[in-house]
């Protein structure tokens, strides 16, 4: 796939006059907290111990114990995983903190990435810290509550008979009540006011007064959740690719169908574009009417007995997220439709949509934390009235997306309000967002900006990417580094944004058929996971 190019800021670059610098502030972790109390959980330093990868040689990994109930903290235990790439700058900042979102995702390397994509004298100055959040990964208990759920051949997602309709409802309701139960003592507790406490015993278990936190997606609510709860706890706060608060989650999974629509009708004009390379016609529209026309011929038989029609949606969702993937769904899409080659796009299926048992598990915990967040409609008529409303406009993944869903309609714990955000207590807090990101609309990234006094909104303008720092946009990552480096952020004064980028340059068509998993960009979206 290549490195991604770095491209210069647009119009509105911003150069060190167009700053504005935040003093530093002692961040070196306390060797006594001050905010522990009789009634707080008890913590203990982790023990690091070396975990090192190849990609990643000074990785060090620990564990803390937590309690399942935060308000029983001499409850039940339950243990998160760590990771840590330690300081080695006289200059201490203090732990960062990483997430890669979900809810699901694990951030073990996440860590690791973080430091190494950093500058070094900018990444020298932290301990970059990952963690499993409960139920993630190394955490344990880890949660899997249907293994194989996703085991294709699946039925079509789209409900066009009450046969279609029933199959697809029996396997959400299936789901559902194999969660509640194998896990009935734990769903109570996985959720992301929770996790969010879990922060805090991390941050006392490290010794420090305050944190910095870094997150992506799902990782920006679960920041800003820390953030309202902890706001003296918070030393600084990136958020990238963010999440709106006001629709969690049941309004926000509808909005994101009509903007997946848009990216994949964004990809098939790409296709049109490169039309010598993949000879699938000139007309975007015309390129439609074969993507769909290979989606109906796939769901009446599926190609290596595994990709039908749903799983042909989960391998191209995935290009919504990131341009780059592009060319390798073009290639797939062309074969089978010039060639009658199936090969590649069953590849493209076990490279991009495929789920393997961490994906099992990080499918439980997304599931455990959106039902247990905030309410869903209990009337399977409401979730059947808004899809097909949605899907008349936005057709590419509505319903697979409501089916991924659709346990919440039958979750078998008791749900939350949501937790409101605003927030006029932290310091500057640094927000990214493309501005046709399709998991993280861009109207989110707004809100947030305005609930969250004195935080700055840099825009990757013209940008469809989801997760944009740390992943080729020289521009993007300037602000990042100034901000970890020494709290400057920009001066605003370009309307709802503070600074503007331009986004990175559309992908060039591959000559292989086959995507490297190499690449800086991959390698992050694969860190972020799907789905949010």
């Amino acid at each position: 796939m290549g490195k991604r190019a770095a491209v210069l800021c647009g119009a509105a670059a911003v150069v060190a006059a167009g700053l504005t610098a935040v003093p530093a502030e002692a961040g070196a972790p306390q060797a006594a907290d001050p905010s522990h109390t009789a009634d707080a959980p008890r913590t203990t330093a982790p023990a690091w111990r070396k975990c090192a990868t190849e990609d990643y040689p000074t990785l060090q990994c620990a564990s803390v114990d937590v309690p399942l109930d935060h308000t029983d903290p001499g409850g039940r235990r339950i243990t998160l995983a760590l990771s840590r790439v330690p300081h080695t700058a006289k200059t201490y900042q203090g732990p960062l903190l990483v997430n890669p979102g979900g809810p699901g995702g694990s951030g073990l390397t996440l860590a690791g990435f973080v430091a190494a994509s950093l500058p070094p004298e900018v990444a020298a100055q932290y301990d970059v810290i990952g963690f499993d959040p409960r139920g993630v990964g190394a955490s344990e208990p880890a949660l899997d509550c249907a293994p194989d759920h996703f085991a294709p051949v699946r039925p079509d997602p789209v409900p066009t008979t009450p046969a279609v309709e029933r199959a697809n409802l029996a396997r959400v309701k299936s789901f559902a009540e194999a969660c509640g139960r194998k896990y009935a003592d734990l769903l109570p507790h996985i959720d992301t006011v929770g996790a969010a406490r879990d922060l805090d015993v991390i941050r006392r278990a490290l010794g420090a007064e305050r944190i910095n936190y870094f997150g992506y997606s799902y990782g920006t609510y679960l920041g800003a959740v820390y953030a309202k709860l902890f706001p003296e706890r918070v030393r600084r706060l990136v958020l990238d690719s963010v999440v709106d608060p006001t629709e969690v989650w049941y309004d926000a999974n509808l909005n994101q169908d009509h903007a997946f629509n848009d990216r994949h009708r964004a990809f098939l004009a790409w296709v049109a574009r490169h039309d010598a390379r993949y000879r699938l016609g000139t007309d975007p529209e015309e390129v439609e009417a074969k993507w769909y026309a290979m989606r109906a011929a796939l769901r009446e038989r599926p190609a290596g007995g595994t990709v039908g029609a749903a799983e042909l949606e989960d391998t191209y969702v995935p290009g919504g997220y990131y341009n780059g993937y592009w060319p390798y769904l073009a290639e797939a899409f062309a074969a089978y439709v010039n060639d009658e080659d199936a090969e590649p796009l069953v590849a493209a299926y076990e490279d991009f949509g495929a789920v393997d048992a961490s994906g099992d598990n990080g499918y439980s915990i997304y599931t455990a934390v959106e039902c247990r967040d905030a309410s869903w409609p209990r009337d399977w008529r409401q979730w059947r009235k808004d899809n097909w409303e949605a899907y008349e406009r936005a057709p590419f993944m509505t319903w697979n997306n409501a089916w991924y869903n659709a346990p919440c309609a039958f979750w078998p714990a008791r749900p939350l309000r949501p937790v409101r955000i605003v927030n006029g207590e932290l310091p500057p807090a640094l927000l990214f967002q493309a501005t046709h990101d399709a998991a993280t609309p861009y109207r989110g990234a707004v809100t947030v900006h305005h609930l969250l006094a004195r935080s700055r909104l840099v825009v990757e303008r013209d940008g469809g990417n989801h997760g944009i720092t740390l992943s080729g946009n020289d521009c993007l990552d300037r602000h990042l580094t100034a901000y970890l480096k020494d709290g400057t952020v920009p001066r605003g004064g370009h309307g709802e944004a503070d600074a503007v980028c331009a986004a990175l340059p559309d992908p060039k068509p591959s000559t292989s058929k086959a995507a490297p998993r190499t690449a800086r960009g991959a390698a992050l979206h694969g860190l972020l996971g799907f789905r949010g």
